[in-house]
């Protein structure tokens, strides 16, 4: 990787941190805004729904504006939400601000979620894409225990009233925020979204600086712009890949695990004084073993790191479910159980999802057909945290996590019917691939 390259990536990274800072800040925030406000249960319900509605929002209308006016004013625009977001929710002088603040907040997150793995994608050189689309998911995993130390640092040493506390917690998102807003300024525009649009001068300047040496005859390639393509025989697989792969890795439980989990450490008897000591172990783990899938991304390929983290998400899952049957819960074989999961999430599962998802549609509607699969990450997202609290109270934990245990083994079938191996092919080559097995199938018939 060249310095320059590196430079983008750590810049256009910084919008995964604040993806997970914006939604993990809530964990420390939520008690103290509710102190602070006087919450009922129902405008509880709406300050931390609030970020969720303005994801969904953000990601309908960036795939469309992405694909039409680039991705480099797509970073702009998040970067700014995010700014306003966090200024906004620590000056807030009332509960409707607040909300206002949270859902502007929520926009740069939605963007985010599809701009910067799609860019990152299209700027990576192919033997190494891999990598750094999972450093996306790498840099949301830094961003929810950014979000934990700074809560826990605040809380602990901090001399503001104790019920001011929550705006501190906010503005401090507002560092990356103003660090990214200066950074995108200096990236430049996707060569791939350049070379769609006929720009082939600042392509090969681009791509020279990048070290790119595999963009392809985009032009010739059969995609006509249009999200119809994606239910042509040619992308089917593709889009259904892009819909059920996000899909399962919030069936998967990720949500259940991450919340249930620091009320089992606590319980467990290990020497952690209080929930956010439990929320920064959990939030350390979990970006120690997201290293594994970079380290072996582009090295084992797609393919194989997914099966295998989908086989063992589903074993580990069963042993959580068969050990909370127990009469006498053995914590310690809990907590392993708990973080074999997180293990093989991280490597397969929560972060493939968008490289998968960056690598297989055409490039002609790239932003747009992603923003679809992000769109199905978001509600399901919503849906699994509305039913999950229900199933616990109603199933029991073992029957919920058995639950759980079940779509990560559909998520294995899926896999294993499904996708080709991507690792270190240009995005015209995948692209051509799944022309070039439609004309075959059409032959032989």
């Amino acid at each position: 990787m060249s310095k320059k390259f590196i430079i983008i990536l750590c810049i256009v990274s910084i919008g995964g941190l604040l993806f997970g800072f914006d939604m993990a800040v809530i964990a420390g925030a939520l008690p103290l805004v509710k102190q602070f406000f006087g919450l009922s249960p129902a405008q509880e319900g709406v300050f931390v729904s609030s970020a969720l509605l303005g994801c969904i929002v953000g990601v309908f209308f960036t795939g469309p504006l992405t694909d039409k006016y680039g991705r480099k004013p797509a970073f702009i625009t998040a970067a700014l939400l995010f700014l306003f977001s966090a200024i906004g929710c620590g000056f807030s002088p009332s509960y409707s601000i607040l909300i206002a603040s949270r859902s502007i907040g929520g926009l740069g997150v939605g963007i985010a979620s599809i701009v910067v793995p799609l860019y990152l994608a299209e700027i990576s050189p192919s033997k190494f894409r891999g990598r750094s689309v999972t450093c996306y998911q790498l840099a949301i995993t830094f961003g929810i225990l950014f979000a934990y130390i700074s809560n826990y640092l605040i809380l602990e040493y901090t001399s503001t009233q104790q019920n001011e506390l929550w705006r501190t917690m906010f503005l401090v998102g507002a560092i990356p925020a103003l660090l990214l807003c200066i950074g995108v300024y200096f990236i430049p525009e996707s060569p791939r979204w350049l070379s769609k649009n006929g720009r082939n001068t600042e392509v090969a300047a681009i791509s020279a600086t990048l070290g790119l040496s595999d963009i392809q005859e985009v032009s010739n390639v059969s995609s006509k712009g249009n999200l119809r393509d994606l239910f042509s025989p040619i992308y089917r697989k593709a889009f259904l890949l892009g819909l059920f792969l996000p899909l399962f890795s919030q069936l998967s439980g990720i949500n259940a695990i991450v919340y249930y989990g620091p009320s089992i450490l606590l319980e467990s008897g290990i020497s952690l004084n209080n929930s956010y000591h439990a929320q920064l172990f959990f939030g350390a783990a979990n970006v120690l073993f997201t290293f594994f899938a970079i380290w072996k991304v582009d090295n084992w390929g797609r393919r194989p790191l997914y099966l295998l983290g989908t086989v063992g998400a589903t074993l580990s899952l069963l042993v959580t479910g068969y050990l909370f049957n127990q009469g006498q819960v053995n914590n310690i074989a809990l907590i392993i159980a708990i973080l074999s999961f997180l293990f093989f999430f991280a490597f397969s599962i929560g972060p493939l999802k968008f490289v998968v998802a960056a690598e297989i549609f055409p490039n002609a509607i790239r932003a747009r057909a992603m923003g679809i699969s992000i769109m199905v990450m978001w509600i399901s997202d919503a849906i699994v945290g509305q039913l999950t609290p229900i199933l616990l109270a109603s199933w029991g934990a073992r029957y919920t996590f058995w639950l759980f245990a079940f779509f990560c083994a559909i998520a294995f079938l899926v896999v294993l019917g499904f996708l080709p191996e991507t690792k270190g092919k240009p995005l015209e080559e995948i692209e051509k691939f799944w022309i070039e097995k439609h004309n075959k199938k059409s032959t032989n018939k």
